[in-house]
């Protein structure tokens, strides 16, 4: 199978960076990309702005190749998504030139002949990428090894607290939002609700937190599930990524002066139409009335259906690779806390196929693009076999600045290192009567 190419599915940094990584050490590389431009999942998201610098944005050998072509990195600054397209990714996909093919849809992943039960000559035969393109067209591409780069993207999370949409929220999806809002001047004057604890969830407070200084009468609720408000707002003077520090810090500012009413332990049970807004109702009997829009921004989880007829081992908690589960538990870590995760840990019981980037990660919300190019530099080593430099580990991860990951779910402060938040009042719910 050594003439047969690497397949990599996804063009977006880590599946672009992959592709870099093996052609750099000779081995023939096909990305497809189910977008109609490498980096499309990031141009859905282009107005936001990272907290991640340039340096921290790419990878070392895209960098080698972009630069043989004249591209001189950007100077230090923290680009939007658009921009980290612009000036990266796309500069990135035309310098890999024909190997990254775009409206490509990966449909299947298969190993010749043989479904998930068969095992005699299994390691034997290649796998089978199976694509739709844009026009319909069907195609089998024939691979020694495959890497999932396809991210979570497509995948967000329900409003619902126990990981199903809630009652009635399919039915509201007109009022419902599941990704940072772009432009918010439709929701003046109306309340509006987040949900969710991340850096999704604190974008889109602050851009509405923007929207009511300007039109005053706008009212924002923000809806936690834990029973704690501790890591919220993030590490403070202890992050090393300072515009992650600040995300947290206006989010504080935006509740402390009383824009934002922020109600912890709120895990929604239910969506109903009330009036002309919606009233959403939690498990434990709370209200929050009069609802113009909604955003549920509760991350994102894998689609491993693509991957249904190979052998996987994939963590039953998470839906994350299972040999990086235990060291990237958001219950226990934050994205400056794990271990390096490469290609020993990355490694599917179906030989050469390998899980990389956010799809890796499953659901834990600790991911970072930093983490990502350290896999698919491990990766690439072990296919061209290059084993001493895949198990070498090249990870330096800024830290958070809080300690380990997520507060304890049902708690009503911090404990262990962390000190408690600042009580926060609730306001906005009431008994349902």
């Amino acid at each position: 199978m050594a003439e047969q190419p690497v397949v990599v599915i996804g063009a977006g940094p880590q599946g672009l960076a992959m592709a870099a990584h093996l052609t750099e050490r000779g081995v023939e590389a096909v990305v497809l990309e189910r977008g109609g431009s490498a980096g499309a999942a990031v141009a859905e998201w282009g107005h936001v702005r990272l907290f991640s610098a340039w340096d921290e944005l790419v990878d070392a050998a895209a960098v080698r190749l972009l630069e043989r072509s004249g591209w001189v990195a950007p100077e230090r600054a923290y680009p939007t998504g658009a921009q980290w397209v612009e000036r990266y990714l796309a500069p990135l996909a035309t310098a890999l030139g024909e190997r990254v093919r775009t409206g490509q849809r990966v449909t299947a992943v298969t190993k010749q002949g043989r479904d998930k039960v068969v095992s005699q000559g299994r390691v034997e035969v290649p796998f089978i990428v199976h694509v739709t393109g844009a026009d319909g067209s069907e195609e089998r591409i024939s691979a020694r090894a495959v890497v999932d780069a396809s991210g979570t993207w497509g995948q967000p999370g329900p409003m619902g607290a126990d990981g199903v949409p809630a009652i009635g929220e399919r039915a509201a999806a007109d009022r419902i939002s599941y990704r940072i809002p772009d432009d918010v001047q439709a929701f003046a004057s109306q309340h509006v609700v987040v949900v969710g604890a991340g850096h999704s969830a604190t974008h889109a407070l602050l851009q509405l937190d923007r929207l009511a200084r300007r039109a005053p009468d706008t009212r924002i609720t923000w809806l936690l599930r834990r029973g704690s408000t501790a890591n919220v707002f993030g590490g403070g003077i202890g992050d090393e990524l300072p515009e992650r520090a600040a995300l947290g810090a206006r989010a504080r500012r935006a509740v402390d002066a009383g824009r934002v009413d922020l109600v912890s332990g709120f895990r929604v049970a239910e969506v109903r139409q009330s009036g002309d807004g919606l009233a959403i109702v939690g498990e434990d009997g709370r209200v929050i009335q009069d609802v113009g829009h909604a955003f549920a921004l509760t991350g994102f989880r894998p689609d491993l259906s693509i991957l249904s007829e190979l052998r996987l081992a994939i963590d039953s908690s998470l839906d994350a690779v299972d040999g990086i589960a235990a060291s990237i538990d958001p219950n226990l870590h934050s994205c400056g806390s794990v271990g390096a995760t490469g290609a020993a840990e990355l490694a599917q019981p179906d030989a050469n196929l390998f899980v990389v980037g956010a799809k890796s990660y499953g659901r834990a919300p600790t991911f970072l693009a930093l983490t990502g190019y350290e896999q698919v530099r491990s990766v690439a080593a072990h296919i061209a076999g290059d084993h001493e430099a895949a198990a070498r580990d090249e990870l330096v991860l800024p830290d958070t600045g809080v300690c380990g990951g997520a507060s304890a779910f049902d708690a009503p402060a911090a404990s262990g290192c962390c000190a408690p938040a600042p009580a926060l009042v609730q306001i906005g719910a009431r008994p349902v009567t």
